[in-house]
């Protein structure tokens, strides 16, 4: 997966927001306000690639357990968050579905009012 289509493919999702809260260098994507996945550009100009994306904490473990390029969240939550390593081991494809995970777990922890906001875009 190239940055294009990683940053296409996360703003192609309802309601998706891009922000850099921290730094000129850490792309963050968040639905409702919050983040479900983040990214440094340093690291796709220097092709070692990868993305922070939240998990269920169960998935979480077996994921780490089953992908060499799936370790605990760098600077996050250890339990919650999964850092993933792009061009490995780990498809495109499953990215895409590992993104669609975090995205659906941050939306589910919005408040109902904001779900419908969301769901309301247009986009």
């Amino acid at each position: 997966m190239d940055i294009q289509a990683y940053f296409e493919y996360c703003l192609s999702k309802k309601g998706v927001t891009e922000h850099f809260p921290f730094d000129e260098d850490t792309l963050v994507f968040k639905v409702g306000g919050k983040m479900f996945a983040l990214s440094s550009l340093n690291g796709w100009e220097k092709g070692t690639p990868s993305i922070n994306l939240k998990c269920d904490p169960e998935r979480a473990e077996e994921l780490r357990a089953e992908f060499d390029d799936i370790q605990p969240g760098y600077h996050m939550s250890k339990v919650h968050w999964n850092t993933v390593s792009l061009n490995g081991d780990v498809s495109d494809k499953f990215v895409r579905e590992l993104i669609d995970h975090s995205y659906d777990l941050v939306f589910k922890s919005l408040t109902k009012k904001i779900q419908t906001e969301i769901i309301e875009l247009t986009n």
